[in-house]
């Protein structure tokens, strides 16, 4: 493993980071994706995958709100039921084939967001717009289970949806996506410190400075510099691989 952490997982988590929180996403689903094919057992690294995520979807929070993309009533309505729904998810426990298939999905979901999604959606949003709570507090109950489940935010479902209904454009769906990360996150990972998960300190610690840079760099960029497009397309192939991968293991 500790031939896997100098070679694989340092330099392949600071670019997990950097182009996830691009497009304010904290990247759990790629850390837990890396983490597993190198081989460490998945219940094992939940809860370092989840404090990354955090750090650096707050990291990428900071860096759109501080760019004047942050719009609070698009978060609430999705929040309000994702978080203790991301609690719940935290406590139930899956096979291995079946989380496989889950965060595989959750992969794949995520690359053909950033691979078809990002061609389609017009820059022209409708002003003002923002989630009907009859729709939006259903949806986050459901974004909430499955990040649980899975380990990881939830802002690569919520991403989409923000885009393809109108409510948001990308700046601002990264704002609202790593605040919806964050939140959900800490629930989940509450959840799994209650059954007794434990914080593998010798993964976390040389881990967190990876992605505190990647999450700096990253963020910085997509909020400020370069347009996503570039960065959505990139990060829909890595997520593309990674997900049939993955699945391949267990099926």
């Amino acid at each position: 493993m500790e031939d896997n952490l100098g070679t694989v997982l340092i330099p392949g988590v600071l670019m997990i980071a950097a182009l996830y929180s691009s497009v304010g996403h904290g990247g759990a689903s790629g850390y837990l994706a890396l983490l597993v094919l190198a081989g460490f057992a998945r219940s094992e690294v939940t809860p370092v995958v989840l404090i990354l995520n955090i750090m650096v979807a707050a990291t990428s929070f900071f860096n759109y709100w501080k760019a004047g993309h942050f719009a609070p009533r698009l978060l609430l309505p999705f929040a309000v039921t994702a978080i203790p729904a991301a609690f719940a998810g935290g406590l139930i426990t899956v096979s291995d084939r079946l989380y496989a298939g889950l965060l595989g999905g959750t992969l794949l979901v995520a690359a053909l967001r950033f691979l078809l999604l990002a061609r389609v959606v017009s820059p022209a949003f409708v002003a003002g717009a923002s989630p009907r709570w009859s729709l939006a507090l259903p949806v986050g109950g459901v974004l909430g289970v499955l990040s649980g489940v899975v380990g990881v935010g939830g802002g690569i479902f919520l991403s989409p949806l923000l885009l393809l209904l109108g409510w948001a454009d990308a700046k601002k769906t990264a704002a609202v996506s790593s605040a919806f990360i964050v939140l959900n996150s800490l629930s989940g990972l509450a959840a799994h410190l209650l059954r007794g998960a434990a914080v593998d300190g010798h993964l976390l610690v040389p881990l967190t400075a990876c992605v505190l840079l990647g999450g700096a760099i990253g963020s910085s960029m997509g909020a400020w510099r370069i347009s996503l497009l570039s960065l959505q397309r990139l990060l829909g192939t890595v997520l593309m691989v990674a997900g049939l991968k993955l699945a391949g293991l267990f099926w």
